[in-house]
């Protein structure tokens, strides 16, 4: 009796399969949906099924809505109240570069499978699943069959740029796109405990279907940043090997072969996964390698997330603490670093399967070019530099203090979580004050912008007037990493590199040298220690002592007629 109704609940669970079949399944593994096709597939989910919940979430750059798919199995779709439960969450973002849509057919097929059945699933007591279906609408909308030149189908595909061309795995900090701040929204509703960002490599040639690029340890920090290494990767690198996909580190082995090893992609916080460890959730961009066919690919894809579901129920209450630890942890924190570098002295050894790499006379040019010879694969120990150490370290101030003419940058704090408050009356404050002393900007633009690279500060401190309705950010919140990472000059991925304080890199008044002659005479004779500058200078360096213009500009800018304004940095440091 129960191996017939076992078999009875098989017909009735391929059936329903059959009736959610995706266009992936129907191909062969050939061909990806569209966006209307994908949409309809998640539609029908919601319509025919209580435990799903599809939720528009505000707007992208292609005009259409970010849509957001859950899947709660008790049927409740508030994430605090789940939270309150004690679920996990597991956030799943899709189709961020449209020609690498694995994520999309999997997403599809797994959620499907969750819900005709659910016995093969049991993990999910514990778990909620939030899904975008397409993150980079315009480009999924920009659909063609060759751009992606490098890559083994599917036969059609969307494109890397959204429909303003952004790069969307480069904007989770500046925030250009509707994407990014309407992603930016939902991803603070979830809060989630783990993140996957699926993705194509390009790159070398090797054995492995499916590479990760995977949250730096030092970045996450503590024993957040030591569970990532030592229990979740681990874990994941062991289902997928069991799944049939083994697996490695993403292979970031740009100008060298990996057989000579590699360093741990940096994932600073314009990229997703940088992004989301500035909150303390663990990201993991799932690679899989553009030459292996699609539908393995895909596989692979399903794999990992189905993975990424059974550790979250296995190890679900000690990462909801170490998470809550870290959240407190970092309120206190005296000491962030802004910049990092890879430490080569030290590094972990992988066990890595490739191609035998060779130098053959190219048919185009009939100069060597690189190959990789698939007849010649191999297992070599290498080396995977892994450890990064900061460059850059500052204190965390007391409280950061930004004049409200700068409303762009007061709403992204807001939009990410950070607290702020207003100056209730006008106010003098001492505080630290950065000066712009050098910095290098490219030629080109770089998404946008043109981004401030070897930046150099010099700090005063100083009593300066503030006005009521100033903002006061204070440096005691969970979200303290953001905080810093994003109005510290310095920092990788400031708003500062990024350009959105470039008008103080500007002086709006001048003098006229003909004019300013008389003051600036007038000014020596009345300040000898501006007058032993000048000539401590002069001595110093023999151009500037025949170039009279530059003297002139050298007392102008060390008197009370300079813009205080000029090369000084708007967001002002409280410290103790």
């Amino acid at each position: 009796m129960r191996s017939q109704l076992t078999l009875f609940l098989l017909c009735i669970a391929y059936a329903a399969t059959a009736q959610y079949q995706t266009r992936f399944e129907k191909s062969g593994g050939r061909q990806t949906p569209t966006y209307e096709e994908g949409i309809a597939f998640y539609r029908q989910l919601a319509q025919n099924f209580p435990q799903v919940n599809m939720q528009e979430k505000g707007l992208t750059d292609s005009g259409k809505p970010l849509h957001l798919v859950l899947y709660s199995k008790n049927r409740v779709f508030d994430i605090k109240k789940l939270k309150a439960q004690g679920k996990a969450v597991l956030f799943i973002n899709n189709a961020i570069h449209p020609g690498e849509p694995d994520g999309v057919d999997a997403s599809m097929m797994l959620l499907r499978d969750i819900l005709v059945n659910p016995a093969k699933f049991p993990e999910l007591d514990s778990v909620v699943l939030a899904i975008i279906p397409f993150y980079n609408i315009g480009g999924a909308l920009n659909r063609n069959s060759t751009t992606r030149t490098n890559q083994a189908g599917p036969e059609e595909y969307g494109f890397r740029g959204n429909a303003r061309n952004y790069d969307l795995n480069r904007d989770f900090i500046k925030a250009d796109t509707r994407n990014a701040r309407s992603f930016a929204a939902i991803f603070h509703e979830l809060d989630p405990d783990l993140f996957a960002d699926t993705h194509v490599s390009n790159g070398a040639d090797y054995q492995y279907v499916m590479t990760l690029d995977y949250a730096q340890k030092d970045k996450l920090g503590g024993p957040l940043g030591d569970f990532n290494n030592a229990v979740f990767l681990p874990y994941m690198y062991k289902h997928l090997k069991e799944a049939g996909f083994e697996a490695t580190p993403y292979v970031n082995a740009y100008g060298q072969t990996p057989d000579k090893g590699f360093v741990q992609f940096p994932d600073w916080p314009r990229y997703s996964t940088g992004y989301a460890a500035l909150f303390h959730t663990i990201g993991v961009m799932t690679e899989t390698h553009m030459l292996k066919p699609y539908d393995q690919r895909v596989k692979s894809t399903y794999a990992y997330l189905h993975g990424n579901i059974r550790f979250l129920a296995a190890h679900r209450k000690a990462l909801l603490k170490l998470r809550n630890e870290t959240k407190e942890a970092v309120k206190k924190q005296e000491k962030f670093a802004i910049t990092w570098q890879v430490d080569k002295s030290k590094q972990s050894t992988i066990a890595f399967k490739g191609y035998e790499p060779e130098y053959i006379p190219s048919e185009v040019s009939g100069l060597p070019r690189l190959h990789y010879d698939r007849s010649k694969p191999f297992t070599k120990e290498i080396p995977f530099y892994d450890t990064y150490v900061p460059l850059d370290e500052v204190t965390r101030p007391e409280a950061y203090i930004i004049p409200q003419g700068w409303h762009n940058i007061i709403a992204l704090l807001r939009l990410n979580g950070v607290q702020v408050k207003e100056l209730e009356k006008d106010s003098e404050m001492d505080v630290e004050t950065y000066y712009i002393e050098d910095m290098e900007t490219p030629k080109q633009p770089f998404e946008g912008h043109y981004w401030h690279t070897s930046v150099k500060l010099r700090v005063e401190k100083q009593k300066l007037p503030f006005k009521k309705g100033d903002w006061v950010v204070p440096v005691n919140q969970s979200t303290n990493r953001y905080i810093i990472e994003t109005l510290e000059p310095k920092a990788v991925d400031s708003f500062f590199k990024w350009n959105f304080f470039d008008t103080v890199l500007q002086a709006k008044e001048h003098y006229s040298g003909y004019v300013f002659e008389d003051l600036a005479a007038d000014l020596l004779k009345k300040s000898p220690e501006l007058k032993a500058r000048l000539d401590e200078k002069r001595k110093a360096d023999p151009a500037f002592a025949k170039n009279g213009n530059a003297q002139l500009d050298f007392i102008y800018q060390n008197s009370g007629y300079a813009e205080k304004e000029y090369m000084r940095y708007p967001v002002f440091r409280v410290v103790k």
